[in-house]
């Protein structure tokens, strides 16, 4: 672990003396200590992922800097296994009102062993027999509620949404079982999309076992329902963990995967666009870029299905130029980021409240990291009271981020001032 570090060290005075800068000019262009860069270049401290980025964007080193700095972090734990059991037939949900309510899956093989009466206190009946019509029906009536619950996942903490969605989602899942074929497969593929959503939730609570369970449950659902495009945007939302996760070639690896073969121009485009992400992690601004061009060209050519819900988010005007400012960010041009966030937030409806803090908080970071860290205050002060509300363990993320980067600079008024909300809220986000 100790070789890895100097390794970065050397390439980094390598580079910085090659540029002509002195330790106390780089210091200040990327807004770190000399101290810190001082001990960073002699191997007695590992480089951080933000120091790394900033490092090489302002030395242009094209990504070595970054991949560099990614080698010397300690790996990640293994992605769960991927494969379903075929013995998960069971659902268990135990709604509390302390809020430690659960969900679980049990082979329908050990409920029989372990008896019905130990298993549950109440029956809830069997379904009644159904016609085509009531399916369709209820198909309709779900349609409805799936764009309501999308709302509702905007302004509140996914725990409170998640046991509707997986009830409504096993609803639908029963359903299918006595409707006709038609019907049954429209009804597979509108469970699937309530799946998907529970895995999104599920990663937002923080929650990343349960978000790939979900999403594998979720591509079952629409296999089952003669969907298969769904299994290339589940690779997509697989990318989202790993990204979150710091893991660029892979996110990389998969958002490649979701583009291979005959997709629709939607999924083939927001695969373009978690892979530029991916890039960006990675340090590869012309790849990344790339990788946002072709996005934009495929997402042009979706053609909305209005009895279908829309796949990816829906309080994105412009998806595309939301994610560049994401990921200039990520490659160290923070200013070029905060400049477009700011436009793009503007366009942000005010009921996405989830969306705004998630984008919102990057914005802070961004300007923080350009070192303009009073107006990175002010940013994130506005943001806490409903960073608490929707409890998002992805915002999390780059609040703590943002605390790292702040606490450099502890005698500044408005870090001293906003420190102690800082901290309350990343107690109740991420504690």
């Amino acid at each position: 672990m100790v070789e890895q570090p100097n390794r970065f060290g050397e390439e980094l005075r390598r580079r910085r003396l090659a540029a002509g800068l002195t330790l106390t000019q780089l210091a200040g262009l990327v807004h770190y200590s000399k101290g810190q860069l001082s001990k960073v270049e002699r191997g007695l401290k590992p480089p951080s992922r933000e120091l790394a980025t900033h490092c090489d964007a302002k030395l242009d080193a094209k990504g070595a800097l970054t991949a560099l700095a990614r080698a010397s972090l300690p790996g990640t734990e293994a992605e769960a296994a991927e494969t379903s059991t075929g013995d998960e037939e069971v659902w268990l949900m135990q709604l509390s009102p302390d809020g430690q309510s659960w969900f679980r899956t049990v082979g329908r093989r050990q409920v029989v062993v372990a008896g019905a009466a130990s298993m549950a206190a109440m029956s809830i009946g069997r379904p009644g027999a159904s016609s085509t019509a009531d399916g369709e029906r209820f198909l309709e009536a779900s349609r409805s509620l799936f764009d309501e619950y999308r709302r509702l996942g905007q302004t509140g903490s996914p725990g409170f949404l998640m046991p509707a969605l997986i009830a409504q989602t096993h609803v639908l899942r029963e359903l299918s079982a006595h409707a006709g074929s038609r019907v049954r497969r429209d009804l597979l593929k509108m469970g699937s999309r309530y799946a998907e959503y529970v895995g999104w939730l599920a990663q937002e609570a923080g929650d990343e076992r349960a978000a790939l369970w979900w999403t594998r449950r979720a591509v079952e659902l629409a296999a089952a329902g003669g969907d298969g495009d769904l299994a290339a945007y589940g690779l997509v939302r697989r990318a989202l963990v790993t990204l979150y996760r710091g893991e660029a070639e892979q996110t990389v690896e998969l958002a490649r995967r979701a583009q291979s073969g005959t997709v629709p121009p939607r999924i083939h485009g927001l695969a373009a666009q978690r892979e530029a992400q991916g890039h960006a992690l990675a340090g590869d601004y012309d790849a990344s870029m790339r990788g946002l061009d072709r996005a934009r060209t495929l997402l042009a050519r979706h053609t909305p299905d209005a009895g279908s819900p829309v796949i990816g988010s829906t309080n994105l005007p412009d998806s595309v130029a939301m994610v560049t400012g994401w990921c200039l960010h990520d490659l160290g041009r923070c200013r070029e980021a905060a400049e477009i966030l700011d436009a793009q937030l503007a366009q942000v409806p005010s009921h996405a409240t989830r969306t705004q803090v998630r984008y919102g908080v990057r914005r802070a970071l961004a300007y923080a990291a350009a070192g303009e860290i009073d107006h990175a205050c002010e940013l994130a002060e506005r943001l806490l009271g409903d960073a608490i509300i929707v409890s998002s363990a992805t915002v999390g993320a780059d609040l703590r981020s943002l605390a790292r980067t702040l606490a450099r600079h502890p005698r500044n008024p408005a870090v001293r001032s906003l420190a102690p909300r800082l901290a309350t809220a990343l107690h109740v986000i991420a504690p």
